[in-house]
Order: C-alpha cells, then structure tokens, then sequence
C-alpha cells in the first residue's frame, strides 16, 4: 500500500480546495497544460480507453466562440478565467484500443459494434478522466471552476464538428480570487451517504 498523503496535500486536492468563478491576473503556462495532460492520461479507464478529449481555450478568439455557448451565468467566470478547458468524450474511443490495449487484440470489437455501449462507457470513462482533470490541476496548483451550465449541441457544433467527440463539461483553471468565495456549502455525513456491509 502506498504511503498516505500528508494533510497539506489533502487539503490542496480537497479539504482546502474550492471551485472558483473569479479569477486573478495569472497566466498558465502551455507547459503546465501539457503536465496537466499528462497526469490525467494516467488515471484508469475502462480497457484503458482513455476516451476524453480537451480544447483549452484561451485566446480571444477562441473565447469568442466559445461564449455564445455559454449559459449567462456563467459567461463572465469563463471569459476572464486564463484558460477554459472543453471536456469531451471520444465516443469512438476504441479506434485507437490497438494502441492502448495491446495486450487483448479483440477489445475493439467488444465496443465497435454496438454504439450503445460504446457511448456509456465514452462517457462514464470520460467523466472518471474529468475528476482526474480537476484533481491533477489542483496538484499542479492550479484552481478549478468546473461548470455545466452551457450547449452542449452548440459547442459540439463549434469545437468538435465533423468528429465523434462530444462535450461533457466546461472547466476553467487558472488562479482563482479567494476574496470571491462564498462559504462553502454542506456536506454529508459517512451515514448518509454510504455504509459498510
């Protein structure tokens, strides 16, 4: 068993950790978006099918097109974050399951098939990857702004058009204004929520 992470870590990741929607003036780096990517790749998946797909968005331009997208709640906290990343979900991800499941040369087949499965497991796997997204920023000292409120037809047609990737959810990074916070909200408690048979 691994060593046990220590409290300063856990409260990066979690206990500390909050989701933001105002952003101070700091840039991220291409190089930490590479780094972010590469923690995320190696979470697990499904015959590690690693199925999401991510635009970081963070030119003008690009913000122009994602804006129209975007509820109106959430437009300001994602045009002024430094980066806003479009989570998506390759629903033909077993296109590529010779590459990254070698060892089971049949895996294509057991998803080629039937576009049913295919799309549950894109998208329960794309989602597992999009935790590992919000956790592997918040390592890299990154804050996270994950939000759903947005079209997700609109983007699709916008970023995605032409292809089999779909939108899961919108997250913005960059350095978030704590100033901004509201309190955090309730959780559970153990009993509520889950038990132990």
């Amino acid at each position: 068993m691994a060593q046990r992470l220590d409290a300063s870590a856990l409260d990066q990741l979690f206990h500390a950790a909050r989701s933001h929607s105002a952003w101070r003036d700091a840039d991220v780096p291409d190089t930490v978006l590479h780094d972010l990517v590469d923690l995320v790749k190696m979470g697990p998946t499904t015959a590690n099918s690693l199925p999401t797909r991510i635009v970081f968005v963070r030119s003008d331009t690009g913000k122009a097109r994602l804006e129209p997208h975007v509820s109106a709640g959430n437009r300001d906290k994602t045009l002024t974050a430094p980066v806003c990343a479009i989570l998506g979900y390759d629903v033909a991800f077993y296109d590529r399951l010779d590459a990254y499941f070698p060892h089971e040369p049949s895996a294509r087949n057991w998803f080629a098939g039937d576009p049913g499965a295919a799309e549950v497991h894109a998208f329960r796997n794309g989602s597992l990857q999009g935790g590992y997204f919000i956790l592997a920023a918040r390592a890299l000292g990154l804050d996270t702004g994950p939000m759903s409120g947005f079209d997700n037809a609109g983007v699709d047609a916008e970023f995605f058009a032409n292809t089999t990737v779909r939108s899961n959810f919108l997250c913005c990074l960059g350095a978030g204004d704590p100033a901004q916070l509201i309190e955090r909200s309730p959780r559970p408690e153990f009993s509520d929520i889950a038990e132990i048979l």
